[in-house]
């Protein structure tokens, strides 16, 4: 069977605690555009996106991700992928068009390492608001990229993306013994880097979601925003860029501690003959091609994920091996 037709991450549903503070964060900060809004959730985009949302906040009594989506192309997509999950075994339920408002019809799974995933084919339209310049606000956030997710076994996961889904690895890093092994790797099925990059680490957890910045500049006018409106401690690493991917890069933490990178300046990968670049685990540019050591918090911290069918947030597993370089105290 050929791997079902997954097109691109297409959002992110965090947990939060305090809808005000969250929206005060995401909307009135960092600009955000707020498509809708409930009782209970928040529903954000970016100015170049054109689906009702690639951000959701959600009510919950803890933080967390409740789930990562992915775009698929067309509904019979969606019914090979509950194929798979029925002849693996895999946890999941359908989700009714509208249970998500904007959304269709959509799929949610449990993959084989405990992430909650969701696929979508169909999403409400929106105005895109890429030329309405006179409406920017805040750091101008682009569109979501990417997911990064921390995993016991990123090689057993790893395999399932690719043999099953479809998925193209662009960059990954292994150790440097004989024979070495695997620690991350970058996979993806939109022409750029990743749609979502599996890091070795207690898990299954969310590290971040990654969103599109227009350039270096507006990553750098996003430290600005911060420091001045008090909110200097939101910023947990960089500006700086990455080795892996060649991204300039900034990582956040929200109110509750989730985690968001604003990302930009990587490169495409449209070839289907193109090799993966290999990095060594211990080779510090991999991380941080310029700028500040990653701190311990980067590797230590991030969001549990819930049960696509209770909703209960999983147990966290330690890593099947060293999950930080040894460069990293």
């Amino acid at each position: 069977m050929s791997a079902p037709g997954i097109l691109r991450a297409g959002h992110a549903a965090f947990r939060t605690t305090d809808l005000g503070r969250a929206r005060a964060f995401y909307v009135d900060l960092l600009g955000f555009v707020e498509t809708a809004h409930e009782r209970d959730a928040l529903y954000l985009r970016g100015y170049e996106e054109t689906e009702h949302h690639s951000l959701v906040l959600q009510r919950a009594a803890t933080p967390g991700a409740a789930h990562l989506a992915f775009k698929v192309a067309s509904a019979d997509d969606l019914e090979r992928l509950a194929g798979i999950c029925r002849e693996a075994g895999l946890p999941h339920r359908w989700v009714a068009e509208g249970e998500e408002p904007g959304q269709g019809r959509a799929l949610r799974v449990q993959d084989p390492g405990g992430l909650p995933l969701e696929f979508y084919a169909s999403m409400a339209r929106v105005e895109r608001l890429l030329q309405r310049f006179d409406l920017y606000r805040g750091a101008r956030v682009m569109r979501l990229d990417h997911f990064n997710c921390q995993v016991p076994d990123v090689v057993a996961l790893s395999r399932w993306y690719m043999d099953t889904l479809g998925f193209r690895c662009s960059e990954y890093t292994e150790t440097d013994e004989q024979p070495p092994r695997l620690w991350a790797v970058w996979l993806h099925r939109k022409p750029n880097v990743h749609d979502i990059a599996l890091m070795t680490g207690a898990g299954p957890r969310v590290h971040h979601a990654g969103f599109w910045m227009a350039d270096t500049l507006d990553v750098i006018r996003a430290c600005d925003l911060l420091a001045a409106a008090g909110w200097v401690g939101a910023i947990e690493r960089g500006p700086g860029r990455h080795g892996i991917s060649n991204a300039f890069f900034l990582y956040l933490r929200d109110p509750d501690g989730n985690r968001i990178e604003l990302y930009t300046g990587d490169y495409l990968t449209t070839d289907p003959d193109r090799p993966p670049l290999r990095w060594s685990l211990n080779d510090p540019r991999r991380a941080t091609f310029w700028g500040h050591a990653p701190p311990r918090s980067w590797f230590d911290d991030a969001s549990p994920v819930e049960s696509v069918v209770t909703g209960a947030l999983l147990p966290v597993q330690a890593p099947a091996m060293q999950d930080r370089p040894e460069f990293v105290t």
